[in-house]
């Protein structure tokens, strides 16, 4: 019995020898003291970063268990290449194997994504954890809190990734499969023609970029449509060691300035001049827009616009899917979510094979829409987002499907 029920069945005479008057008129006032409004539930609860810490452990370990195992297939593969060119243990383990990793992390990530949020979710499902939380009313909305704000770290660390650091890593690791497994490093170029800025347009007929050297070199500048300066040299070389961009040495030149009728011919060994190119404005590799970070890339997207150059669809697609990949992190998330929050018979099987499926599915179209912009003349910013749509659409049906 309470301590208050006891008081009530002693007479009102003998209350004051149990308890003074005034803490028997608090205990029997049915009056409850008013509760400070200002007092707020936390966003995320226990029960929130339990299912937080669940998500993103099955994630990283899903990472690092695949990954060990692409790696052990992949060195299997090459351990013929790699002991052919004489590549050392250094080079194969920091140079590619540490830069590889990250990198096919990074492009999988979706699929790791449907996985872990398919697994522990179907777990917790067959635990009967879900139906627990959802006897103490706790809505799907509500339930969706802590996979979204799981998904927003992946998302973020995804972004961070693929915009500034994989990039400096994919250097490393193509020069490295450029010299010892493809063996197919492009050290020249012909005939270039490139618009340097407003009106000047360039032209080297051989440039060798390991001298870092062009020959035939020529350089027109146009005022009004017309033009009104033509040099010409029999060689331009980039000067490497100075301290502003865009240096070069040109030897054997040759200018003519045009003022009307009247022209204007000098002639000279050697002159330092600063031109708006560089060695790599000559040079296309294979997957170089991989090498580039956010920043660079969209540098040269609009230094390429600017100079009239063609074939940029890889370089633009590339730029636009590193703003759209993250954002499948949340995606998947709410599909993963809506298909293996109910209780089901065959387990997690039939779960997990339709979260396998849709994902292998998500990275598919990301393939596809990429050749749509190359091949098929599809806009760069809507083939990044195709496999985004498409997936929005099914997390949507899902979702107003999924028990509330």
């Amino acid at each position: 019995m309470k301590f208050a029920e006891k008081i009530k069945c002693v007479p009102a005479k003998c209350r004051k020898f149990f308890t003074p008057d005034s803490e028997i008129k608090e205990v029997l006032s049915d009056k409850k003291k008013p509760v400070d409004s200002k007092i707020r539930k936390p966003i995320l609860g226990k029960i929130d970063f339990y299912i937080i810490k669940k998500f993103l452990g099955t994630y990283f370990f899903s990472i690092a268990l695949i990954m060990a195992i692409a790696t052990i297939f992949d060195f299997n593969e090459r351990i013929d290449k790699f002991a052919s060119s004489h590549a050392t243990w250094h080079e194969i383990i920091f140079d590619y194997y540490l830069n590889f990793i990250p990198y096919l992390a990074n492009l999988f990530s979706a699929l790791f994504v449907f996985i872990s949020v398919i697994f522990f979710t179907t777990k917790l499902a067959d635990n009967s954890e879900i139906i627990a939380m959802r006897s103490t009313g706790m809505g799907f909305n509500r339930l969706l809190r802590p996979y979204m704000v799981s998904a927003g770290v992946i998302a973020l660390l995804s972004f961070v990734l693929g915009a500034f650091v994989i990039p400096h890593g994919n250097v490393e690791r193509l020069n490295f499969d450029q010299q010892y497994i493809h063996k197919k490093k492009v050290t020249t170029a012909e005939n270039v023609q490139l618009q340097v800025d407003t009106g000047v347009v360039a032209y080297i007929q051989h440039f060798d970029n390991d001298t870092k050297t062009g020959f035939n070199f020529s350089l027109d500048k146009f005022s009004d449509k017309k033009l009104v300066s033509h040099l010409t040299a029999s060689s331009i070389k980039y000067d490497t060691l100075a301290q502003k961009r865009y240096k070069w040495k040109i030897r054997d030149y040759e200018v003519r300035e045009l003022h009307g009728l009247r022209e204007k011919i000098y002639k000279g060994a050697e002159t330092d001049s600063i031109i708006m190119m560089e060695p790599s404005d000559f040079m296309y590799s294979r997957n170089q827009q991989e090498t580039l970070t956010s920043l660079e890339l969209y540098e040269f997207i609009e230094k390429q616009k600017m100079r009239g150059a063609a074939n940029l669809s890889m370089f633009e697609v590339e730029f636009y899917k590193r703003f759209a990949s993250p954002f499948a992190a949340f995606i998947l998330t709410v599909i993963g979510v809506s298909l293996s929050c109910q209780k089901r018979k065959g387990g997690m099987g039939l779960s997990l094979g339709i979260g396998l499926a849709l994902s292998f599915s998500y990275i598919m179209f990301e393939t596809v829409s990429s050749t749509f912009a190359v091949k098929a003349y599809v806009p760069p910013l809507v083939a990044a987002w195709i496999p985004n749509i498409l997936f929005s659409i099914i997390a949507f049906i899902l979702y107003r499907r999924a028990p509330k």
